[in-house]
């Protein structure tokens, strides 16, 4: 069993102070990770965390549950998918406003769903004993939490209440060296209609299967165990994979909490693009949260029998234009539907893998670093020339590169890269993002006593 993080969408009429909120619980201005392009007018998706649990936060537009018309009826429609896609619900109001109609309507959607609702009242600072508060009660949501979002206050409980009946101790994170020639998890995204499906489909059917599907709530994702050429994997299902009778058909959906939460459950994720089509807006959009959640990455381009030459090459040039922070992933041209290209496929699958779980040794690494500054010093800024002194491994999937020495907070990002470089090309890594992160020695004398 996969388990997923939790997802806590946030409801409530326009202005209440949503977005704020939203904010402060993925704490940063531009957590907005996937904006689908139209897919969504005013639904936001943002990683948060409260020590060690993670969980997705909803952002939804102004919702007016009964609204008929136009733009105001598309926006209740992605707040009822939202809502239909969390495990709890932040219902927000505002105090100062007071309670209005709407509030009741949304209040009585709400409990009609069967959800998790936690009544939050916004812009209450300094008014916890406030009997401004006791008119909320009317909702029949529970009892009203008073917090204020522009403030940060009531905002930690808040979350708590809302995380509470999760259990977050059970999880493993994809990272762990226990990982490695054990399971491959491995997730499929992409747009709707790009072949998602179809490849699926060809894989389970191609590589006599022995799977059993597990569809539950959101946080229990539906993973499909197979074995191919003796190698385990785990298909985390974005497509929307179901049992028909002993037969799996697959049913291609698109839901964004179900594409973020795969990728972040997945060892190597296959970013499939529609040849036909190009590179849009979701593409990219899908493609820079695999970056962000550090996960290994193989781009296939699936219909690549279907297009003509001059086709293929404007299609290169988009993705050298809009995926060019995915340079290190392989790309593979494949027909799922004709079954093409899925040999050459699934080896860029193992490789990446193999990558993302490369052990480094101390040693190799520090050599390389001192041959890297041989060839090329740091620049120096002002009065400092960092100083590079070892480096070792931090982590894996992704792999983590930890260099010490002094002053290595003027390392520039142009010599980031010019090492990262280096490493992957002795460590012959493909398919996965590599982090460094530098870490300056304090200065011994300092805490000396004189």
């Amino acid at each position: 069993m996969v388990r997923m993080k939790p997802v806590i969408a946030l409801v409530g009429r326009p202005n209440v102070g949503k977005s704020t909120l939203f904010n402060r619980m993925t704490k940063s201005r531009d957590a907005i990770v996937a904006d689908f392009a139209g897919l969504t007018r005013d639904r936001h998706y943002g990683d948060g965390r409260l020590g060690d649990r993670e969980f997705i936060v909803i952002d939804t537009g102004g919702f007016e549950p009964d609204s008929s018309s136009g733009i105001v009826k598309e926006m209740a429609k992605q707040t009822r998918q939202a809502v239909a896609e969390a495990d709890a619900v932040v219902f927000v109001v505002d105090v100062r406003g007071g309670l209005s109609a709407q509030d009741h309507d949304i209040a009585r959607y709400l409990r009609s769903v069967n959800k998790r609702v936690i009544l939050a009242v916004n812009k209450a600072e300094g008014m916890q004993e406030s009997p401004l508060l006791a008119e909320f009660y009317e909702l029949g949501i529970g009892e009203p939490v008073p917090i204020s979002a522009a403030h940060g206050q009531g905002i930690r409980s808040l979350t708590e209440m809302a995380l509470e009946p999760f259990e977050f101790e059970e999880d493993e994170a994809p990272g762990d060296d226990d990982q490695e020639g054990l399971v491959v998890k491995l997730a499929v995204a992409g747009r709707p209609n790009v072949g998602k499906s179809t490849l699926i489909n060809t894989w389970l059917g191609e590589e006599r299967l022995i799977a059993f599907d597990m569809p539950g709530t959101t946080r229990d994702a539906i993973s499909v165990p197979f074995e191919r050429h003796g190698q385990r994997f785990e298909l985390i299902d974005t497509a929307g994979l179901r049992r028909k009778g002993k037969v799996f058909e697959a049913i291609e959906k698109f839901s964004v909490v179900k594409t973020l939460q795969a990728i972040s459950e997945a060892n190597v994720v296959v970013l499939l693009l529609d040849a036909t089509q190009g590179v849009t807006d979701q593409d990219a959009h899908i493609a820079g949260y695999i970056l962000d959640s550090g996960r290994a990455v193989v781009i296939a381009l699936n219909k690549w029998d279907a297009v003509d030459d001059y086709q293929r090459e404007m299609l290169q040039r988009s993705i050298e234009q809009r995926l060019a922070f995915l340079k290190f992933a392989p790309m593979l041209y494949i027909s799922a539907l004709k079954r093409q290209g899925l040999g050459p496929l699934w080896k860029a699958i193992a490789d990446a893998h193999a990558s993302a779980f490369k052990k480094m040794s101390t040693p190799v690494l520090t050599r390389l670093l001192h041959d890297a500054v041989q060839h090329q010093a740091p620049k120096r800024a002002g009065m400092f020339r960092p100083k590079l002194r070892y480096a070792h491994q931090g982590g894996m999937n992704p792999p983590l590169i930890v260099i010490h020495g002094n002053s290595l907070e003027h390392v520039t990002d142009a010599y980031k890269r010019f090492l990262e470089g280096r490493f992957r090309e002795h460590f012959k890594l493909v398919g996965t993002p590599l982090r460094i992160e530098m870490r300056s020695s304090r200065n011994p004398f300092i805490d000396k006593d004189s």
